[in-house]
């Protein structure tokens, strides 16, 4: 595998927004009748802005790594044990700014943005959105870290970059030894437990995993509006989300990006339960630290220690006075918990 040092620039045009709202027309019919181009929600992407990079994340090193069936986009630094992060959605690696560059003190810290994601490539879902299945995306990140020289590592996990955590415990147990898991319980028993509230309060889970191109043709109406009001709905800290930080999100969430997550939350409304029912019996091995915010859904709907004791045989965790966004809204809390965890 390669490792190449250029970012990524989509070369699809962009989609106009008076042919965009002529297709959004043509959803009031039938869904299997609509047939639209998928890869024309591309958009031309900015280039990585090293300044703003650098910014947020002073001294990383930046590559991108060849796996079986993506690019991943990656940021490195610091000379201790290894210690992989990965983010959730609608976010990139970013998201672990105000973490990551004091845990580099301590570990060897590498950032990925996940399948679909940021700067990563973004390959076509195939049949059953198998290639956004969990299984899929853990191996890009075992092979990520294969390529570093890393064959054993801490990992933590926040949102869908914890999901596909989950998987990789599963399907690697070898390759972490201690693994964190930020606000989320068990995708199987999230969907198992659903109920009105969940449904009202997680409400993407349902509509971005409809058939395409229903939601990529209703929120690729205004990426703006969706980013913002998906981030507001979540974080209950005001001002947390650094203004850079957002201009990266937002750089980086094009239509190409929005397909891509559907495809991400379809995988995992499908394939993603086979495979879980399939290993239902599987417990994970490593110690498992959970955080969750107090004010977010998961903490408030589920006994989250209780779900994971379901699945993992070492289990301990807290919640901490934040909603969703825990890097972002209680980064000094998650960097302590973390280092004493990892250490």
């Amino acid at each position: 595998m390669s490792v190449r040092e250029q970012a990524e620039r989509p070369s699809d045009p962009r989609l106009s927004r008076r042919r965009l709202m002529a297709m959004a027309a043509t959803t009031t019919g039938a869904i299997g009748s609509v047939m639209l181009d998928l890869p024309a929600f591309a958009e031309e992407k900015m280039a990585m802005p090293t300044d703003r990079i650098e910014k947020l994340l002073p001294g990383f090193r930046h590559s991108r790594i060849e796996t079986s069936g993506a690019e991943i986009n990656t940021f490195v630094k610091g000379e201790g044990a290894p210690l992989l992060l990965l983010h959730g959605h609608p976010q990139t690696l970013v998201c672990w700014h105000k973490v990551a560059p004091t845990l580099a003190e301590r570990f060897t810290v590498v950032l990925t943005d996940l399948r679909g994601y940021g700067d990563s490539s973004k390959p076509d879902g195939g049949k059953d959105s198998i290639a956004y299945s969990k299984r899929e995306m853990a191996r890009d990140q075992v092979e990520v870290m294969r390529s570093l020289g890393f064959e054993r590592f801490y990992a933590a996990g926040h949102d869908r970059g914890g999901r596909v955590l989950h998987r990789l415990l599963l399907d690697h147990p070898n390759a972490v030894t201690r693994a964190a898991l930020l606000d989320i319980a068990p995708t199987a028993t999230m969907y198992a437990k659903a109920n009105k509230d969940f449904a009202m309060r997680y409400m993407w889970w349902f509509f971005l995993s409809q058939p395409a191109p229903l939601p990529e043709t209703l929120i690729g109406n205004n990426l703006d509006f969706y980013l913002q009001a998906h981030i507001n709905k979540q974080n209950k800290t005001p001002g947390a989300i650094d203004p850079l930080a957002f201009e990266e999100y937002r750089r980086c969430y094009t239509r190409e990006t929005l397909h891509a997550v559907c495809e991400d939350y379809r995988a995992a409304a499908g394939i993603d339960l086979v495979h879980d029912a399939a290993d239902s019996d599987k417990r994970i091995g490593c110690p498992l630290l959970l955080l969750w915010g107090e004010k977010g859904v998961v903490g408030s709907s589920y006994d989250v220690r209780a779900t994971w004791r379901e699945k993992a045989v070492d289990v301990r965790g807290e919640s901490l006075p934040c909603g969703h966004y825990l890097p972002e809204e209680a980064p000094e809390l998650v960097i302590d918990r973390l280092s004493d965890f990892f250490t």
